[in-house]
This record gives C-alpha cells, sequence and structure tokens, in this order.
C-alpha cells in the first residue's frame, strides 16, 4: 500500500478508522490504529454522556471528555489522530475547538455540510480539515465555499458511501440504487476534486469510505484513484474497540438478514443490526424519554418515539435490551474477535494477494 499524505502528515497505512459516536471509537481503538499506521479517530457525538455530570452540564461534560480522550490517546501513541465532529452537533463549535487546542493532527466532519470548518484553526494550528460527503456536488460546494470565504482547500475528502453503517446521508431509495455505489461516488468526486487540483495548483487525496471490509476491496479503491479507506465496522470485532464485549457480540453473531434500515429521530436513514429492541422500533412501538441534551440540531425530540443517543449509549455499555448497534452492512461478516494488529496484519496480506492476482492476471 502507497502511503498516504493529507496536508504534510504521511500516513504509513492508508487506512482511516471511521469514528463511531456514543463511545464506541474512544482513545482506545484510536491509539491502537494509530500505533499500526493508520489514523485512528475518536467519535465525538454523545461523548459527554459517560461523564457523571452529563444530564446537569452536557456541554462542559463534552468538552472535557473530548479534551481527556485526545489526551490519553496521545499517551498511547505517536501515530497519527484524528477526531470525527458531526456538523448536526449542536455542540459543533465548542468539540472544533477543544480538537484544535489539543493539537489534533485531523478534524474529520460529515452529518452535514461543514461550510464553517476553516473559520476556526488560527494560522498557526496544524489541525488538518477534512470533510465527509456523499456526492460530487457536495464536494463542489463545500470547495468553493471554502476557498471563497476563507481562501482554504481542503486537506483531504471523505466520500462516503451507502453501505456505511450508522446515519447515512442518502434517501432511503437510493440505497440500493446503483448509481449511487461508491465507486460511482468515487469517480464522480475524483472528477470533481481533478478540476479543482487544476485550477488552484493544489492536491486534494480523496478517501474512500462506507462498506470496505477487506485487503482486496482496499486494493479495488486504491486502483479506482482512492488515495486511501475509511474503515468503521471492521474494527468494531477488535479487543481495543472502546464499547463492551456485548456490542461486539452483536457483530460477531450478526446475519445479512439482520441488517435493516431504521428511521432516526434526526431525520436520516441508519444501518443497524436487527435486534428485539429494533423490531419493537420497526412496529412503531415508542419509548418514553426524557432529554437533558438535545445533542442533535435536527432531532425532533420533543415528538421522537424515541432516544437515539439513549439508545446507542445503552448498547455500547452492553445493555441490547434497551438500545441497538449501528453497523455497515459488512459487519456480518466479523465472526472472530482480533487484535487491531491482527486486523491490520490481515488486511495487509489480503491486499497483496489482490495485487499479486492482478498482476497476474495482466500478464496472461
Amino acid at each position: 500500500m502507497k502511503k498516504l499524505h493529507i496536508g504534510g502528515l504521511h500516513i504509513q497505512t492508508p487506512i482511516i478508522q471511521g469514528g463511531m459516536g456514543v463511545g464506541v471509537s474512544l482513545s482506545g481503538l484510536a491509539s491502537a490504529v494509530a500505533n499500526q499506521g493508520g489514523v485512528g479517530v475518536i467519535a465525538s457525538a454523545g461523548i459527554g454522556m459517560m461523564e457523571p455530570d452529563s444530564h446537569s452540564n452536557f456541554l462542559e461534560a463534552s468538552k472535557r471528555a473530548l479534551r481527556r480522550e485526545i489526551r490519553k490517546a496521545r499517551e498511547k501513541t505517536e501515530g497519527v489522530l484524528g477526531v470525527n465532529i458531526m456538523v448536526a452537533l449542536t455542540n459543533f463549535a465548542d468539540m472544533v475547538k477543544v480538537a484544535i487546542e489539543e493539537g489534533i493532527d485531523v478534524i474529520f466532519s460529515g452529518g452535514g455540510l461543514p461550510l464553517n470548518l476553516p473559520q476556526y484553526p488560527g494560522k498557526n494550528d496544524k489541525t488538518r480539515l477534512v470533510p465527509i460527503v456523499s456526492s460530487a456536488r457536495a464536494a463542489k460546494i463545500l470547495c468553493r465555499k471554502w476557498q471563497k470565504n476563507y481562501n482554504y482547500i481542503p486537506d483531504a475528502i471523505v466520500v462516503e458511501g451507502p453501505l456505511a453503517g450508522g446515519h447515512l446521508g442518502f434517501k432511503k431509495e437510493h440505497l440500493a440504487d446503483e448509481a449511487y455505489s461508491l465507486d460511482n461516488l468515487l469517480e464522480a468526486v475524483l472528477e470533481e476534486t481533478g478540476k479543482i487540483e487544476k485550477k488552484y495548483q493544489c492536491s486534494i487525496p480523496v478517501i474512500a469510505g462506507g462498506g470496505i471490509y477487506s485487503g482486496s476491496e482496499i486494493c479495488h479503491y486504491l486502483g479506482k484513484g482512492a488515495a486511501g479507506v475509511q474503515m468503521a465496522t471492521r474494527f468494531v470485532t477488535t479487543h481495543e474497540c472502546d464499547a463492551d464485549y456485548s456490542f461486539k457480540k452483536m457483530y460477531l453473531d450478526s446475519k445479512e438478514e439482520d441488517m435493516v434500515i431504521i428511521d432516526s429521530p434526526v431525520g436520516m436513514p441508519g444501518r443497524a443490526i436487527k435486534n428485539e429492541f429494533v423490531a419493537q422500533l420497526m412496529d412503531g412501538k415508542r419509548k418514553p424519554f426524557n432529554c437533558p441534551y438535545h445533542c442533535i440540531i435536527s432531532c425532533d425530540y420533543k415528538n421522537s418515539p424515541y432516544c437515539i443517543a439513549l439508545s446507542l449509549l445503552n448498547a455500547r455499555k452492553g445493555n441490547m435490551k434497551h438500545g441497538f448497534a449501528f453497523a455497515g452492512n459488512n459487519a456480518p461478516r466479523s465472526t472472530t474477535l482480533m487484535s487491531v494488529k491482527e486486523v491490520i496484519d490481515l488486511l495487509k496480506s489480503q491486499f497483496r494477494e489482490a495485487v499479486g492476482c492482478a498482476d497476474n492476471m495482466v500478464r496472461t
């Protein structure tokens, strides 16, 4: 695998561990991935919910928790670390400021277009800014706005396809439409970024994500022109993943028919593993709750049938009766709990095998 270069960062293994919110990817997983040469990512969504004062002081608890997790990760690795910060968070600005103050290497931002993200870093800040998009049109709009308003071109762009886990930036009817496949999205985004690179004499690495699971798939997308890949689901079933074992076991026990699309209170479809809790939601049953957070801007919490944040937090803690696990489409392919090192080594081995097969095909 070639190195991934993001704004002067030289990443030995071109794999970005996708951010998984409400405590699934914290300092444990992020530092382990960074130690293997990839980019380890701490998710800021819901990070303050695990603090003892989260109900009464959610904003401060969130900042404190993010700061602590970044520092804990730094103690465990000298590798490249990132933070995933969703635009839809009500405390988006606070999370960005904390990440920059702590000197995080990269901020990945999706869940909407982070049109004002470049307004936060100062002249001496070294934090790289990487938006997550789901279309070439979004990439075009964002690059135009950043260049016009801040004279800033993204340090890289992640294009995320419809097979990803969690909240998806697509309409339900587009999820199985080949026109919206990651292959087609990547091609379109590369075409758009190519125009921008030519116009401004810059480099914008494009990272493919959403449903990538094996080394052969990494080979496929790097061959398509991606500079790297983003993988989240693949790292859930690792010892270092910060979620409870019961959460990981949902992945290990899952089957293809268990992967379902649910309606989220935040107004987006989400991919999850079906369990009793999800089945009840799909049957229209309400899960009464009080909301002390209002953590997502678009969440109509007063009329929502359940609290997405509390449900995900319960699952992260292993309480699957009162929660569920978001997961990518390939979650059922996870059958064994492994270390992050074992996963990375396996991905590299599969990659080399795929490259060898391709070379043999060319020679014959």
